[in-house]
């Protein structure tokens, strides 16, 4: 990818955007992040996706219809939390969203570990060439 080229916006949504150029800044190396720090992000992030795949058999059940009985109020209720839960803008769609911007942040950091290992590397090698 060339410094013209935009990166890719990632998922939909704000969140999604803004890890869509973190992607592209570390894909680029413009920025590192060591070990210690690196596995600090990384490990909100794992427990965060861990949580959204356990809780998927409670996403599904909020796609079904509630039962709360036959009144005029259970039955307007009914289909409006459906689609609380699942359309365009519902919980369920905003946070598998979400779920697809930690994968790629977490590609992005594992990506700015290696560039940090990278760099370091680079040091390494320049101070022994310097030393001789």
């Amino acid at each position: 990818m060339s410094e013209e080229t935009p990166p890719d916006p990632g998922p939909p949504g704000a969140i999604g955007a803004a890890v869509g150029e973190f992607a592209a800044l570390a894909a680029r190396g413009a920025f590192s992040v060591n070990d210690h720090g690196g596995q600090a992000l990384l490990k909100p992030i794992r427990d965060m996706l861990a949580w959204i795949d356990r809780e998927r058999v409670n996403f599904d059940r909020l796609h079904q219809e509630p039962m709360l009985g036959s009144s005029t109020n259970a039955e307007v209720m009914k289909p409006f939390m459906r689609r609380v839960a699942g359309d365009e803008a519902g919980f369920i769609t905003q946070i598998l969203r979400f779920g697809e911007s930690l994968v790629a942040a977490e590609q992005a950091i594992v990506q700015a570990m290696a560039n940090y290992q990278e760099a370091d590397a680079q040091a390494a090698n320049g101070l022994g060439e310097g030393g001789s």
